[in-house]
């Protein structure tokens, strides 16, 4: 059982910058596809950004060029590296993971297989 947890969200001023961290536990030797998907208020689920088994990352055009997602395999640790933060990046973020490609998991209304509670983001002008 793949086990999710985020962590690094925060309050921060416009135009500053979080590392959010997922740590996952459980893996085994299956490759994961691992997401990073926001939602806030009254809103849809949105997808920041995928990075598949070998590397390939993909990003979402609202974030494209201010967001870095990584992985460290050793430490099974997801990040995503925010910056020139928004208030519209306002919103609780979590990390998600399947066997899937990333273009599967990030695709609109696929429900990955596991993912973890999230960690608010609060960004104000």
């Amino acid at each position: 059982q793949v086990h999710l947890v985020e962590f690094g969200g925060g309050s921060v001023q416009a135009g500053g910058s979080l590392r959010l961290i997922c740590a996952i536990s459980g893996y085994s030797a299956v490759p994961y596809s691992l997401g990073w998907f926001r939602q806030a208020p009254g809103k849809e689920r949105e997808v920041v950004a995928g990075i598949d088994s070998d590397g390939t990352t993909i990003y979402a055009d609202s974030v494209k060029g201010r967001v870095t997602i990584s992985k460290d395999n050793a430490k099974n640790a997801l990040y995503l590296e925010i910056n020139s933060l928004k208030p519209e990046d306002t919103a609780m973020y979590l990390c998600a993971a399947d066997t899937v490609p990333v273009s599967v998991l990030l695709s609109v209304g696929f429900q990955y297989a596991y993912s973890g509670q999230g960690t608010q983001v609060t960004v104000s002008s």
